[in-house]
């Protein structure tokens, strides 16, 4: 983004953003602040920018069990309870699980313990050859698809946690699986399912992913809700009988 770009959208003066840049001018709190969002910078690391420029961080880090998150905690109960009996599951930016409803459990079954142990990784189980990695049916284009998303998040983020994790992900090994395979989308595709292996079905799901609109807690801001929805109507059989 320019100088005169990021001007424009700030509405404040080309020269001065080039003054705050080259160092020739410090900026105020508001500045920094006006300026990380029109960057869209993450809460973290706009205390990171704060604390740089000489000011105290002002996005408060609360744990998600604290008081003061209460309605944060009703909130994400009640989304989970409601979306049963289909699986829903609530991860942190690192993608450590934080909460789930009964349905995820399927994603649990048949896990090493050493792969439950606390913090619980979603995208760790997801690709785990011996987890939901050796279940997945359309592993080659899901794998491809995690691994870009994770890959991309390490890099906007700069968060070298998440970068190692990507690289141990990567490193997965599947005898007999070819993780060459490209995914052509056929004319009738819409999406990529995860196809997973469950006894003598196969179940076919999608995802959404959900955030808080207006979050000023740096813990709020990085939660995220994932549901899992049928992609056919046996699928959706399935969960319904099972629920």
């Amino acid at each position: 983004m320019s100088q005169l770009d990021l001007a424009i959208e700030a509405d404040v003066s080309a020269r001065h953003i080039s003054f705050l840049e080259t160092g020739r001018a410090r900026p105020s709190r508001e500045m920094v602040m006006k300026l990380a969002e029109e960057l869209e910078v993450p809460l973290r690391h706009r205390n990171r920018l704060l604390v740089s420029a000489g000011f105290a961080p002002v996005y408060p880090e609360r744990e998600v069990r604290a008081p003061e998150m209460r309605v944060v905690r009703e909130a994400l109960d009640k989304i989970l309870a409601g979306h049963e009996p289909y699986p829903a599951l609530v991860v942190d930016a690192m993608w450590n699980l934080v909460a789930a409803n009964s349905a995820a459990a399927m994603f649990m079954e048949g896990v090493p313990a050493e792969l439950l142990k606390e913090p619980v990784n979603v995208m760790r189980l997801s690709l785990h050859p011996e987890a939901m990695g050796g279940r997945l049916l359309n592993l080659a284009e899901v794998r491809a698809h995690l691994l870009h998303q994770l890959r991309r998040q390490a890099e906007v983020s700069g968060n070298g946690r998440l970068a190692e994790l990507h690289d141990e992900l990567a490193s997965y090994v599947y005898p007999g699986v070819d993780l060459n395979v490209a995914h052509v989308p056929g004319p009738a595709d819409i999406l990529i399912p995860l196809r997973i292996a469950a006894g003598d079905r196969v179940l076919s799901m999608f995802t959404t992913i959900a955030t808080f609109g207006t979050p000023v807690d740096v813990t709020v801001s990085e939660l995220a809700i994932e549901t899992f929805w049928p992609s056919d109507e046996e699928t959706a059989a399935a969960f319904h009988k099972g629920s």
